[in-house]
């Protein structure tokens, strides 16, 4: 059983990435209302795939999460198919630092 030092430091780690995660959102729905009226680079036409990507990763992990026990059934679905979740949920030492 986790303390509830852990469980705070849980919470505040996946506040960052949620956090994160909708500032990469809003970054390509500003790229993608750009497109509409100038040529993209390369770089940011990545930055529009990885994002769609993630929100694409996003829906079936919150599909899972809203069935009866899928709280429980997520962490597991995690640990068989790790590239459920989008990008900013991965480990990232850099946000586990802060």
């Amino acid at each position: 059983m986790q303390t509830v030092d852990e469980i705070k430091q849980l919470l505040h780690r996946n506040k960052l990435r949620l956090h994160q995660e909708l500032l990469q959102s809003k970054e390509a729905y500003h790229l993608i209302k750009k497109s509409t009226h100038s040529h993209l680079t390369e770089e940011e036409k990545l930055k529009i795939k990885i994002q769609l990507l993630d929100i694409c990763k996003a829906i079936p992990a919150f599909t899972v999460f809203m069935l009866p026990g899928g709280a429980l059934l997520l962490p597991l679905l995690i640990k068989l198919i790790p590239d459920i979740l989008p990008s900013a949920f991965k480990e990232d030492p850099e946000i586990d630092n802060k």
